[in-house]
């Protein structure tokens, strides 16, 4: 089977404005995918590329989309996130009676405990949905991200031009407290997989060492390209 792959590169020069002198830093999540909108003419999935996801939260994205839907993000359970090995900080999802993504709450130093888990000695709910950067989105939307990143240089890259950020979730968020985007929370069962601490990486590997002996993954992924 052949897979047709395109490649974008975000180059830190392609800006609505001057590169300001001593700047190294990427302009962040919001950039990177503008990088690819030349090649972007149907629904599309961000992901971050450090990151395992699972395979029900990409095909619930992906059914959403090709069934008509406008833009989605995958809601983890936020017990199938948290790591063994220290605190982590989460973005806990607020929703309305639709399911629709009103706000995205960050919340830091979120800890396991015995009865579930908690941050700064506060119970937090373990069946809480929480953003894990999978949203579904469209070519609409890169039209919107496009404008928002030369408001971006106009108005916060003048404060901080070698540090500032143009970052999806903050702008999605924007879009939501200006009634501009309607976001549908998919709730997905998948254990998400990331690398937070050093003593974490154990731990993934035996988890997918688990995946390939149920058979879920092959040993060698493309073995059969």
């Amino acid at each position: 089977m052949n897979k047709a792959v395109d490649y974008a590169f975000q180059d830190i020069e392609d800006i609505p404005g001057e590169l300001p002198a001593g700047r190294t830093k990427p302009w962040g999540t919001g950039q990177a995918v503008l990088a690819a909108k030349a090649v972007l003419k149907t629904p599309f999935v961000v992901i971050n590329e450090d990151d395992y996801y699972g395979k029900e939260g990409l095909r619930l994205v992906h059914e959403y989309l090709v069934n008509g839907g406008q833009s989605c993000m995958a809601g983890f359970v936020l017990k199938n996130t948290l790591s063994d090995n220290g605190g982590v900080t989460r973005g806990i999802c607020k929703m309305d009676d639709q399911n629709n993504l009103t706000e995205v709450v960050e919340t830091k130093n979120i800890v396991k405990t015995v009865d579930g888990a908690e941050t700064d000695g506060i119970a937090i709910d373990t069946e809480s949905l929480v953003s894990m950067n999978m949203w579904g989105l469209t070519p609409e939307f890169l039209d919107m991200l496009e404008a928002g990143f030369a408001e971006f240089f106009e108005t916060e890259v003048p404060s901080d031009p070698l540090k500032a950020e143009f970052l999806i979730p903050t702008f999605i968020g924007e879009l939501l407290d200006e009634k501009k985007m309607t976001v549908k929370v998919l709730r997905t069962n998948d254990t998400w997989y990331g690398m937070t601490y050093k003593e974490d990486a154990e731990a993934v590997k035996e988890s997918f060492k688990g995946m390939i002996e149920v058979g879920m993954y092959e040993k060698d992924l493309f073995g059969d390209l």
